[in-house]
């Protein structure tokens, strides 16, 4: 499995920690391509080295042998860093999972470890993950903006390149999966889940693009693919009586300022509220079966009257979903009545 050159990379590790930190060192594990067999001539050594404090830190260095021609990082692994890779904010976690261990100075951490592997497995096994997914996809989305907003060619591409890593992280993410491989596989590891073709095939294009009009295009499209495929499929709740109070807060932040922006010819003000509206009820709707509420896409800039009808349809639709749930919308002659209403609950 170990050549020895790598061995004794090992060695000298361990026998540096001695001197010099010698209570910092947990374990050591190696990972990588000299784990999975796939290793060449120049295939490097990746280790887990596990450290319990800030001394350890100093066994990192890097470093490159000319008779061989082969570059060597070694760094440290602290507990943060490996309970990062636990909560799964990415789908490279190889080294947490798959590293096979060769030395233990502290038999506690190596427990430790083994109790992080099963919770990371359990949470790629939960409905958890789809959390990690959604936050992948919205890193994705960030970094298409700045690819709309650059114009440089090699700016584009690193900016696509976070496109494809977020997206990349989120399909094995979603599909419970994680890379175990190093890059030279993930698009096999990729093919190994349901995923199409298409999508395998538009990151190989962009890494062959030259035109930063293409490049935009293949990454919108990763992305729409991810929208569409990447979705958690889940029962919507019934409405209840969690809803109350709901009508009367749409009501009361933004239908008389729909109003007041009409009579005032303010388009800006008008856009604005309802825009707010739609984003309550799509909040609303992403929980609950309360309908369908297509606000902006009915939203009139040249007669700010109907926005105004609009938002009261809108309002009325959602008081049936009220009564649905056995309530009522909150209503008074006028404060006198409130306030005894108030007081006797």
């Amino acid at each position: 499995m170990m050549n020895h050159v790598n061995q004794k990379i090992i060695n000298a590790v361990i026998e540096k920690a001695e001197k010099v930190c010698p209570d910092s060192v947990s374990l050591i594990g190696i990972y990588g391509s000299i784990v999975t067999g796939d290793t060449y001539e120049k295939s490097d050594l990746d280790l887990l080295i596990l450290i319990q404090d800030d001394r350890g830190w100093q066994l990192g260095t890097g470093f490159i042998l000319d008779d061989s021609k082969v570059g060597y990082d070694i760094y440290c692994t602290d507990w943060n860093g490996l309970r990062y890779d636990a909560a799964c904010h990415h789908a490279q976690i190889s080294k947490l999972m798959d590293s096979q261990i060769v030395y233990i100075k502290n038999r506690e951490a190596y427990d430790e470890l083994c109790k992080l592997r099963e919770q990371t497995k359990r949470f790629l096994a939960s409905e958890e993950r789809f959390h990690r997914v959604n936050e992948l996809i919205d890193k994705a989305k960030i970094s298409y903006a700045n690819a709309s907003l650059h114009e440089e060619l090699g700016q584009i591409r690193l900016d696509v390149f976070g496109v494809m890593c977020y997206l990349m992280d989120a399909i094995m993410l979603f599909h419970g999966r994680y890379f175990k491989r190093g890059t030279k596989r993930m698009i096999e590891e990729l093919a190994e889940v349901p995923v199409e073709e298409t999508f395998v095939d538009n990151l190989k294009s962009i890494a062959s693009s030259k035109d930063v009009l293409e490049l935009r295009a293949l990454s919108k499209s990763l992305l729409l693919y991810a929208e569409g495929h990447l979705q958690q499929e889940k029962d919507k709740e019934e409405p209840s009586a969690s809803f109350l109070g709901t009508y009367e807060e749409m009501y009361s932040n933004w239908r008389n300022k729909v109003e007041e922006a009409a009579e005032q010819n303010s388009v800006f003000a008008s856009f604005m509220n309802m825009c707010n509206l739609h984003y309550m009820f799509a909040e609303i709707s992403s929980e609950a079966a309360i309908g369908t509420y297509n606000i902006m896409e009915e939203y009139n800039p040249d007669c700010l009257e109907d926005n105004v009808s609009l938002f009261d349809t809108c309002l009325q639709k959602y008081e049936s979903v009220y009564k649905t749930a056995g309530i009522a919308v909150k209503r008074f002659p006028g404060v006198d009545e409130f306030v005894v209403d108030y007081l006797e609950k």
